[in-house]
């Protein structure tokens, strides 16, 4: 299932195609273009369970990364491509990721691991948290969250950890990146990835699968912290 769904999107990855087909079966509902210099598709599946998304992420040499949540946006499973790389959340989780619980009480904590098929395995364990802030973006209204959290393997030891802050939408059910400082091990560096413009079905962006923000001040720099950090928010 994971194979086939994935097939039909790789006639897609490259940037000289200007529209995102999602595959059979499959509706494509929102296209973000965000600052540093990527383009998100989302799509929804017939055979997948109610409230579940895909987001597609490309930057200017095609898609790299592919991820599905689930309706309280837990990461279901994820897919880092060139070299493709399967993660997926193991069963029951300690403290499942929970959007709805998050919109009530304003905080969400969240305690699982993630397998990959190579037979890497970490834990992840942090938080979610309303500020009170609203903003509107090119139309769009949410809201901002500030997020900690840390990936360890099974000894303890860090593999990386993030803080910052994101923004949710309680239409979309779906986060979305913000202002963000990432550890590399000796430093934190700060990342921005905030979305510039929201493209619904009919809009003239719909379904872009080049960016357009910022895209030559992150050519100009090292691009693989940049996609580990939008790697690292599978949401």
């Amino acid at each position: 299932m994971r194979t086939a769904l994935l097939l039909p999107l790789f006639l897609f990855a490259t940037p000289a195609l200007a529209s995102f087909v999602p595959p059979e079966g499959c509706t494509a509902t929102l296209t973000v273009q965000s600052r540093g210099c990527y383009v998100a598709n989302y799509y929804t599946c017939e055979k997948d369970n109610p409230g579940d998304k895909w987001r597609a992420d490309f930057d200017q040499e095609g898609m790299f990364y592919l991820s599905k949540i689930d309706r309280e946006t837990q990461w279901i499973e994820s897919y880092d491509l060139n070299p493709t790389v399967v993660q997926t959340l193991d069963p029951n989780p300690k403290d499942p990721a929970n959007f709805s619980n998050l919109l009530a009480t304003g905080r969400d904590d969240f305690e699982f691991g993630l397998s990959k098929d190579n037979g890497e395995h970490s834990n992840v364990k942090g938080f979610d948290r309303l500020t009170g802030d609203s903003v509107t973006i090119d139309g769009v209204t949410l809201k901002r969250t500030e997020f900690d959290y840390v990936e360890t393997d099974d000894a303890g030891n860090e593999l990386r950890k993030a803080r910052g802050f994101e923004y949710i939408s309680e239409e979309y059910r779906n986060f979305f990146s913000g202002q963000s400082e990432w550890w590399d091990g000796t430093q934190w560096l700060p990342l921005e990835g905030s979305p510039v413009q929201f493209h619904m079905p009919g809009d003239k962006g719909f379904g872009a699968t080049q960016p357009i923000f910022e895209c030559d001040a992150v050519m100009s720099e090292a691009t693989p912290l940049e996609r580990l950090w939008r790697a690292s928010d599978g949401r």
